[in-house]
């Protein structure tokens, strides 16, 4: 159930458009934000402040990687595994961050802290192997550089 504030913020969204519709993103993200991830539940209230089914709002959700329809943990990993990265050792990576956390793509270390993300593009190909941990882009990875930034969010 979405909090009175949050509730407001979104009514205040959706007057910023000329289209209700537009302003589904970010009305998913500012829920998310006070809920940690997008359950059956809030979808369905979401549903209703948009006049949409919740497979219109699941649809959306599902689709963009920054948004989740279950938990996820404090440091949410996302990895590219596009072309431009791949050709850059992104798969190294990748393999390197599983062994650390112990997880596969998809999954949440059992402390909550770390969620894993295979994702299709970050759009930083200038600068890769890319991830996106939370907000934040971290660029022309390697090994080393990854266990840097565990490191620092430990």
């Amino acid at each position: 159930m979405l909090s009175e504030t949050t509730r407001q913020r979104i009514e205040g969204l959706i007057r910023k458009y000329p289209h209700r519709r537009s302003a589904l993103i970010p009305s998913l993200l500012l829920a998310q934000g006070e809920t940690g991830y997008l359950a059956p539940d809030l979808i369905r209230e979401i549903a209703g402040i948009f006049a949409l089914s919740p497979g219109e709002i699941l649809e959306v959700a599902t689709f963009y990687s920054m948004l989740h329809t279950r938990p996820v943990g404090k440091y949410v990993i996302q990895v590219c595994t596009n072309i431009s990265c791949l050709l850059c050792n992104s798969e190294q990576v990748l393999a390197h961050l599983e062994n650390r956390l112990g997880i596969k793509p998809g999954e949440t270390t059992a402390d909550g802290k770390f969620t894993l993300l295979e994702v299709e593009c970050l759009g930083s190909c200038g600068t890769a192997p890319v991830a996106q941990i939370n907000d934040d882009y971290h660029e022309n990875l390697t090994v080393q550089r990854v266990d840097e930034i565990l490191e620092l969010l430990k």
